[in-house]
Formats: C-alpha cells, sequence, structure tokens
C-alpha cells in the first residue's frame, strides 16, 4: 500500500475541461498534488517550471497527440511516470505508448476507484526508486563506522543538536577541520529528517572546477557551452524533495553565489542556456572548514549569503578534543579492513592505543582511518602493534620510534630516563599511578616532567 505520508505531483493534461475537474478533484481528495492544463505547449511549460511523479496525458488533444507529447515530457523530467488516457485503446496505441516511454495506460470512461488504484501503483514505483536512489547513497558509505556514537559530552550536545534540528525545514552550517566527520553529519541529518526516503545529493565545491560547478547544480541544455552535448538536469533537480548538501562552500566562486542566495531564498533557479525559471522543493544543508565570517571581511564571501545559510550552526571539535573516542573509533575501523582484507586481528597492544591516543591527528578521523587501515594491511599476529602504526604516530615528539634509546645504547642515562617515564605516564591512568609504579613521590615526577618537557 502506498506510504500515507507521501503525495504525488500530478500533471493532467486534457483538452475537455470536465475531464480536468473530474481528475483534479478525484486527485486531491486523496492529498496529491494536481495542476491541470489543456495543451501539450502549456504541459511542457509547467514541466520545465517544477517536478511531477506523473503525468495524466490525453491521446487527443483536440487537433494535437497526446502521444507526441510524452518523448519531450521524459527528456525534461525523466523520472515522470507517463499514464495515456484514451477513449480509442487499442493494443497497437498501448504498445505504441510504451515504446515511446509511457508507463501505463487508463481507458475511458473511468472510475474514481481505477485512478486511486492507478495513483497507488505510480506511488509505488516512485517510492521504490527514491528508496534505491537513498540505498546507492548508503552503499556509497557503507565502509564508514559509526562516527556519531561519542563518549565526548561535547560531540554528544552537536549530535543532539543535529537530531533536533533535522526534522525542521531550516538551513544548516555544518562547520569543523577537514577530517572531522562533516559530511558523515550531513547525511545523518537527511536521514533523521522528513526527507529521509528521498534522495541526498552532494556537492563538493573545490572539487568541481568554478566554471562548471553552475552547471553541476543547476544543469544545462545541449549547446549551452562547449562540451554540452546533451541536456544535465542538474543535481537540484535529481534531489527533488531531498537534501542538498553543499560542501565546502566556503570555496564556492563568487560569481556562483548570487545565484545560490537567490535559489535558496526563492527557491527558484534557471539552467544555463534555458530562460525558463524552474522550482524545487529542497532542504540545505552546507558544510565548510574555514572561518566564514573572516572570508566575508577579506571579500571573499557574500555576506548575505553567509548570513542566510548561518540558521542553524553546528560545530564538529577535532579528534584531538575528544581523545576518549580515538580508540573506539580506531577499533571499529579496524574491523571493517579486517573484514575487506581478510585479517583477524583482535585489538592493539597497549603501547599502540597510547600512541593513537597521543598522537595530535592534524588530518582528524580520517587520517586515523588511514592509519588504521595501513596497519591491517602490514600489520601481523594477534594484535596491532606499535610498530605497525604509520611512522609519524609517536609518543615522542623528538623523534620517531626507530631513533627511540634502548637499555645498553651509548646515551646518557637522562635520555633512557625520559623514555620510561613517558612511555609510563601514556600506559597509566594518574600522575599517582606512575609515580608508584616509579618508587617516587608525585613532586618529584612533576619535577621530571617539567625537565623533560612532558
Amino acid at each position: 500500500m502506498l506510504n500515507e505520508n507521501m503525495t504525488l505531483n500530478i500533471l493532467v493534461v486534457d483538452d475537455e475541461i470536465n475531464i480536468r475537474r473530474t481528475l483534479s478533484y478525484c486527485l486531491t481528495s486523496e492529498k496529491h498534488h494536481v495542476i491541470s492544463v489543456s495543451n501539450p505547449a502549456d504541459a511542457l511549460d509547467e514541466v520545465r517550471q517544477r517536478a511531477f511523479d506523473m503525468a495524466l496525458i490525453d491521446i487527443r488533444l483536440g487537433e494535437e497527440s497526446g502521444m507526441d507529447l510524452i518523448s519531450p515530457l521524459l527528456a525534461s523530467s525523466p523520472w515522470t511516470k507517463i499514464v495515456v488516457i484514451t477513449a480509442y485503446a487499442s493494443i497497437k496505441n498501448a504498445v505504441e505508448a510504451m515504446r515511446r516511454g509511457a508507463a501505463d495506460y487508463i481507458e475511458k470512461p473511468f472510475t474514481p476507484a481505477q485512478i486511486r488504484l492507478l495513483t497507488n501503483k505510480i506511488g509505488k514505483i516512485r517510492e521504490l526508486e527514491n528508496q534505491i536512489a537513498v540505498l546507492k547513497e548508503n552503499v556509497r558509505s557503507i565502509d564508514t563506522p559509526d562516527i556519531l556514537t561519542s563518549h565526548n559530552s561535547g560531540v554528544q550536545r552537536v549530535i543532539e543538536n543535529a537530531k533536533k534540528a533535522a526534522s525542521s525545514e531550516a538551513i544548516i552550517l555544518i562547520q569543523g577541520e577537514s577530517g572531522t566527520g562533516k559530511s558523515v553529519l550531513a547525511r545523518a541529518i537527511h536521514g533523521w529528517s522528513l526527507r529521509a526516503s528521498k534522495p541526498i545529493a552532494v556537492v563538493s565545491c573545490p572539487s568541481v572546477p568554478s566554471e562548471l560547478l553552475e552547471s553541476e547544480l543547476f544543469g544545462h541544455v545541449k549547446g549551452a557551452f562547449t562540451g554540452a552535448v546533451k541536456d544535465n538536469l542538474g543535481r537540484i533537480a535529481a534531489c527533488e524533495g531531498g537534501t542538498l548538501f553543499l560542501d565546502e562552500i566556503g570555496d564556492m566562486a563568487l560569481s556562483l553565489q548570487p545565484k545560490l542566495l537567490r535559489f535558496i531564498q526563492d527557491k527558484e533557479y534557471e539552467r544555463l542556456g534555458d530562460a525558463t525559471t524552474r522550482k524545487a522543493n529542497v532542504r540545505i544543508i552546507t558544510a565548510t572548514n574555514v572561518d566564514l565570517a573572516a572570508r566575508v571581511s577579506e571579500g571573499l564571501f557574500r555576506e548575505d549569503l553567509f548570513y542566510r545559510i548561518n540558521v542553524i550552526t553546528l560545530t564538529l571539535p577535532p579528534l584531538r578534543e575528544h581523545p576518549e573516542d580515538i580508540v573506539p573509533m580506531a577499533l571499529d575501523f579496524m574491523v571493517l579492513f579486517c573484514r575487506t582484507n581478510h585479517k583477524n586481528f583482535l585489538g592493539f597492544e597497549p603501547e599502540a592505543e597510547n600512541m593513537l591516543i597521543k598522537h595530535n591527528w592534524a588530518g582528524n578521523i580520517r587520517e586515523l582511518r588511514n592509519a588504521v587501515e595501513r596497519a591491517v594491511i602490514l600489520g601481523s599476529g594477534r594484535y596491532i602493534g606499535a610498530g605497525d602504526l604509520p611512522d609519524n604516530i609517536t609518543l615522542y615528539p623528538s623523534g620517531s620510534r626507530q631513533n627511540s634509546p634502548s637499555i645498553g645504547d651509548p646515551v646518557a642515562l637522562a635520555a633512557i630516563e625520559e623514555m620510561h617515564i613517558r612511555r609510563l605516564l601514556a600506559r597509566t591512568s594518574s600522575i599517582q599511578e606512575a609515580a608508584e609504579i616509579l618508587g617516587i613521590d608525585q613532586a618529584t615526577l612533576w619535577r621530571r616532567r617539567k625537565i623533560y618537557g612532558i
């Protein structure tokens, strides 16, 4: 049965006013949104302006043929399911309609029950198509463990606020250093929202050349520029009813920002090479790893656009500010890469865990992921050890693990003492515990830490 919360946008094309009124009444009583027109020209104008899930087209439109409307309508809106209405039903007409791209046909006279059955059928198809789009998006991110489960109170507050904001239609700006999980949070917000059954379109502003970003967002028509060999609907049209996620919006070219601002305010846009104004129903989420306020003061980002997208701001802290999450995340990544690389690690050795915790993680979660992947691929044994981690991950800021002194090396006693204290502090949970193991009082240990800069 069709999801009761789902409504269809339906276009009715019939030259008989009574048929248009009857269909409109029947469909709107089922909570669908209906626009009715009497001729192909008006039908194409409507399709260029907004997205339709379904179109009911009479095969006889005065002196014109509804059959000839199928191809141009699908060219402009390929996801629209076309149902041909005819009083001249025949196998020949049905085959020809299907050949041109129609999804079904219905014969006059029809009853409200037949129309309900038809819309339920089309609704289920559109619902399945949306679910497939969502599943495809999920498959792209299936290799990302749940990084939104945190033991840090600050991160937990961010996630809770994100869940609260998800149910609204407000624009959300996600801030954070590169690799902190902004795109993961954006997809989660879409999944928590009322638009979860619709697609999410992700556009990475730095990844698309500035001269092509407008086409990527708004689409273009064939011949709009060199290389435009066919129509492109654009990412906005592709996520109709869903969410548009603009990643690293701070890198968007100034020339495109006014068009984005207009779309955010009015939900209207034009494709490149086409003067037709179109409407879209999408929710906007943006993300940035730069200080947008500073970009505004530098003249690199429009102030009015900044205030428009800065309705609800969520700031993800860098990984070094919630070290309690490092080992749980590393274990999740380990399980993932063990599965994909046919390994059987049981965990990390204590020294390796401590090295992960003490590392600065300038690349945040992305760097952690890469480090664990490398360790799983190159490591051996039952546990990932310190030697399996990348060389830049070390407890010793003054040098790498390979250059750290060992007992018996021709080095000063102080170097051995420093190394031992560093390792012990990394393995113990408190200064008191470390001092007890060393057999000295805490004041002495504090002095040693000050000497060695620990």
